[in-house]
């Protein structure tokens, strides 16, 4: 979607279900602004450029933060320097393809130690928002709240002034949505956990925001290529249309076999390839 961003902030236009929800996110904003401003945690999809977009018409305070994979969409990146030049790029503290052979196995759907490396270092003692949502997946629902505290701060004398602020503003019904968090050091904000795909497309084409150009070639995720949680379809895809990331993973994969028959360990893989098979087909 070419041209510059331009966002209409009269909220007050929109006559419909979208309108209460805009309308909400911004009071969820400007209810646990703190002073030193919001951690945005920005990816560059559909739901980061909806939250961006939704703290500008807060006027909230907020610096937005893009942690580089080392497997990003070219893309991706792209559309980030040209549309969202303010967001800062964080380097990860080794590469994925350093990472696969220091843990001496791929990455899969249950051992996604890539996120927590590559992905979820930022933010540490700020309140950070994300773009969650529980129409994601099911998972999400019974699990993230609007609010969460780590476990650890939630006796903070400012964690404890949300908590009040947020117990006066809401019924007693939606008190189930603050809930302690396993992320140390970090209060998380999720200012849209409960919109829906519709209504995060019909806020982008409401007010007219560019989007990255991946949506209208088929890709309904824009997560690191070759993510397991992609699905073996989802692997596949990537890998054709950006072969050269997988010539690296089976680089890395032959660097990982190597590592694992230095320490003896037992290896049902003989190569980079056998790897490669069962990493998208098999695990």
């Amino acid at each position: 979607m070419e041209g510059q961003q331009v966002i209409n902030f009269d909220t007050g236009k929109l006559q419909d279900e979208l309108a209460y929800k805009v309308e909400k996110a911004i009071e969820r904003y400007r209810m646990f602004a703190p002073k030193d401003g919001y951690y945005l945690a920005f990816s560059g999809g559909k739901d980061s450029i909806v939250i961006k977009a939704l703290a500008d018409m807060a006027g909230v305070k907020y610096d937005s933060h893009y942690n580089i994979t080392t497997v990003d969409p070219p893309e991706l990146l792209r559309y980030i320097k040209k549309y969202h030049p303010d967001v800062i790029r964080e380097k990860p503290i080794m590469t994925m393809w350093e990472l696969i052979p220091y843990k001496l196995m791929p990455p899969t759907r249950i051992a996604r130690y890539c996120c927590s490396v590559l992905k979820e270092g930022g933010g540490k003692n700020r309140f950070v928002v994300t773009g969650i949502r529980w129409a994601e997946s099911v998972r999400r629902k019974n699990n993230r709240s609007m609010i969460e505290f780590d476990r650890y701060g939630s006796k903070s004398k400012q964690a404890m002034k949300y908590r009040e602020i947020f117990f006066m503003n809401d019924n007693e019904g939606k008190r189930r949505m603050i809930e302690n968090c396993a992320i140390k050091g970090k209060h998380i904000l999720n200012p849209i956990i409960d919109w829906t795909n519709n209504d995060i497309w019909n806020f982008i084409h409401k007010y007219n925001i560019p989007y990255c150009e991946l949506y209208d070639q088929g890709f309904e995720r824009l997560g690191c290529i070759g993510c397991p949680m992609a699905g073996k379809k989802g692997m596949i895809k990537e890998f054709k249309r950006w072969s050269h990331y997988k010539k690296l993973y089976l680089k890395a994969f032959d660097n990982m076999l190597i590592e694992r028959d230095k320490r003896g360990l037992e290896t049902m893989w003989k190569s980079a390839d056998e790897v490669m098979d069962w990493w998208v087909n098999k695990q």
